[in-house]
């Protein structure tokens, strides 16, 4: 019987090294808003909602040129009569593109990839801006081809009434209009609930405001301070120049914003993803 010789550890093998890896470094957010641009683009409803600017943009404009007596052919008629869809369209695109997560049940793939939630969040609101930017910019060249056609058709002078001044009013009424629903897209995280939140909040909600400010002459003077939709329209309208009026909506900015916002973005990081 031979007994078995083990050999001794030798300092080589204990101080021999293991490769360390490496912190993986986080992706960058220029990255996400490109993924979720891309997302905005492939979904089937978030395709036809883009494409729907284009169209309801054309066909407003061709209504104007059409309808529109020689004396209505200006700059301003095509932008209001473009502006009326956009105002509706920017606000769903915006509730899409936050709770496509939960309604395509992708949420658990795109969280796992980033954990962080937040960030994915920021990713979506400047994915969200920068669609709407180029949206606005889109209606602003197809209003200002259908005034130059349809003057032309008319037979009368191009007339070129919204100024400069003004048209970034109309760019930051409708960002805000897509905010709102981005915020009751973070807070409900459901397309449905979302969309039908928006219109309660657009259109049944400023007839009451206005309602109660006709019968309450104390709540005529607050008004102008809590409702969304009175500071909007002043926007549209190119009516927000005093220092007041600026005050006026960062006001209504902070109620239905920024406080909904938080909250809900408190509840979205607590929150189980399925």
């Amino acid at each position: 019987m031979t007994a078995t010789t083990v050999s001794p550890t030798t300092s080589t093998d204990a101080s021999r090294s293991f490769p360390v890896r490496e912190p993986a470094r986080a992706i960058p957010i220029t990255r996400l808003v490109k993924v979720e641009l891309r997302k905005m683009f492939n979904t089937r409803s978030g395709f036809w909602m883009l494409v729907s600017i284009g169209i309801l943009s054309l066909l407003a404009t061709g209504a104007v040129i059409i309808f529109a007596p020689d004396n209505a052919v200006t700059y301003e008629n095509f932008a209001t009569a473009i502006g009326f869809p956009m105002s509706v369209i920017l606000p769903m695109i915006a509730i899409l593109g936050v709770t496509s997560e939960w309604s395509q049940r992708s949420g658990l793939t795109t969280f796992t990839l980033v954990p962080s939630r937040g960030r994915v969040i920021s990713a979506k609101a400047i994915a969200t801006f920068l669609v709407g930017l180029v949206s606005m910019a889109v209606a602003f060249a197809v209003g200002a081809l259908g005034n130059i056609v349809g003057s032309a058709l008319a037979g009368v002078d191009t007339v070129w009434d919204v100024s400069l001044a003004t048209a970034p009013q109309i760019v930051l009424g409708n960002l805000v209009g897509m905010a709102i629903g981005f915020t009751l897209g973070v807070v409900l995280r459901s397309s449905a609930a979302a969309i039908v939140g928006y219109f309660v909040v657009s259109l049944v909600l400023p007839g009451i405001l206005a309602l109660l400010a006709q019968v309450r002459d104390w709540f005529a003077d607050l008004q102008p301070w809590i409702d969304w939709n009175y500071t909007q329209v002043n926007l549209f309208e190119g009516a927000t120049d005093t220092a007041k009026e600026w005050a006026m909506l960062g006001s209504t900015t902070a109620i239905w914003i920024v406080l909904p916002l938080i909250v809900g973005l408190l509840f979205l990081r607590r929150s189980e993803v399925k």
